[in-house]
């Protein structure tokens, strides 16, 4: 076993998980199978790909591409350097994202849904929160808004009806003598819409009830004009609420993410009232949600480049803002190659039935699968017998690699 083990040494994982490939090879009578076996540990590892699928936020494939780096140091994560003493680690990154969107203040998480259960245990827990029958969403890996609510301690309150929920079906949930309502709440339909018989009241018409109005926006949008891109905002954004602009119209407090539309790394942000984030911040699952310096170091990085209008410096704006011209632009890399007309989609359960015109390259046959084998994995999609990439969601800087893979299949 061990003469097997190493003779998979070139492969460039660590020996105990390569006695593993040859245990097991050896165990299933078929001690050929060892590389094979080794191969699949590494394929199993985190590590970059390129993404042709044209899905801008593809969960699967880690949301918003972002590079952050940083040298092996300490930093003043927790410590405050005007006066020597401790710090917090929500003065930075969030205060920034706060002074981005509005906010009087803000607190990051790390992840969305866990911003959910943070602002209902800190401001309604054993309390009721009034939320839209319309709005109690299932988000990713089969969790559903109500069962993080649960989990807060609050108790769920649910008016109107599937499609069409009206200001006064709030308004009598907060005036019933046998409620306690806490927090009114709006949860934005992220990755799915009702059309057709639907109503919604408003972020205005809902501000004045009384208990904080809460708006869990998903997405992440900062502000709907979108003034970090030169051109403004593109027409396939039109009516994605904007944290900016929900705050404006009365919101006490909004959420988002911070992988999504917002172009940084995973993470949840409350953004709003100074006291209301306070009261979660003070609340003890604020410790076991808190992120840690790398994820706060990188969210830093996008929040200073949304202050300085730097649209370019956030890889995620600098795809969504191509134009179809930028695009056909890139094409002289894939000479030879069928250039096509394809629609990327923002993906990440944003903007459903949004689509973007954007230009692929396609090879007829399905070549996913040996596309996903290559030492850098390049992920494509498969349509009318054709395997297309679409250039929106590749670096310009793989053109030349994705290029020379597609006409090996094409040879």
């Amino acid at each position: 076993m061990d003469r097997l083990a190493r003779s998979l040494a070139e492969t460039g994982l660590p020996h105990p998980l390569l006695v593993d490939a040859a245990r097991a090879a050896i165990a299933a009578g078929d001690p050929g199978s060892a590389a094979a076996r080794a191969a699949d540990a590494g394929r199993r590892l985190l590590a970059p790909v390129i993404n042709g699928t044209g899905v801008l936020l593809h969960t699967n494939l880690g949301r918003a591409p972002l590079a952050w780096t940083q040298e092996a140091a300490y930093s003043n994560l927790e410590f405050d350097l005007a006066t020597g003493e401790r710090g917090s680690r929500q003065a930075a990154a969030p205060a920034l994202l706060a002074r981005a969107c509005g906010a009087e203040s803000a607190i990051v998480v790390n992840n969305g849904a866990a911003a959910v259960l943070l602002v209902l245990a800190g401001l309604a827990e054993g309390r009721d929160v009034v939320v839209s029958r319309g709005e109690l969403v299932e988000i990713g890996g089969g969790f559903r808004i109500p069962d993080v609510m649960a989990r807060s301690g609050a108790r769920l309150v649910e008016v109107g009806t599937t499609n069409r929920t009206r200001r006064a079906d709030y308004a009598a949930a907060v005036a019933d003598p046998a409620r306690a309502v806490a927090v009114v709440m709006k949860v934005h339909q992220s990755n799915y819409r009702i059309v057709g018989f639907t109503e919604a009241p408003l972020t205005a018409e809902l501000a004045d009830l009384g208990p904080p109005l809460t708006a869990d926006l998903g997405s992440g949008l900062l502000d709907s004009r979108c003034p970090w891109l030169p051109s403004g905002p593109p027409g396939w954004l039109e009516g994605e609420p904007a944290a900016r602009q929900t705050l404006a119209a009365g919101a006490a407090l909004v959420i988002f993410s911070g992988d999504k539309l917002l172009g940084g790394p995973q993470a949840g942000i409350i953004a709003g009232r100074a006291d209301l984030v306070a009261a979660c911040a003070r609340h003890p699952l604020a410790r076991a949600l808190r992120p840690g310096p790398l994820v706060l170091g990188a969210l830093q990085q996008v929040a200073l480049a949304y202050l300085r209008g730097d649209g370019a410096a956030i890889p995620f704006w600098r795809m969504a803002g191509l134009t179809v011209e930028d695009l056909r632009a890139r094409t002289g890399a894939y000479e030879g190659l069928s250039i096509v007309e394809v629609m990327s989609v923002p993906g990440g359960g944003t903007l459903p039935g949004v689509e973007i015109p954007s230009v692929g390259v396609a090879v007829a046959g399905d070549h996913a699968e040996a596309l996903r084998s290559r030492s850098r994995p390049i992920i494509a999609r498969v349509a009318n017998t054709a395997t297309v990439v679409d250039l929106r969601t590749i670096d310009p800087a793989a053109d030349e690699e994705v290029a020379a893979a597609l006409r090996s299949l094409a040879g």
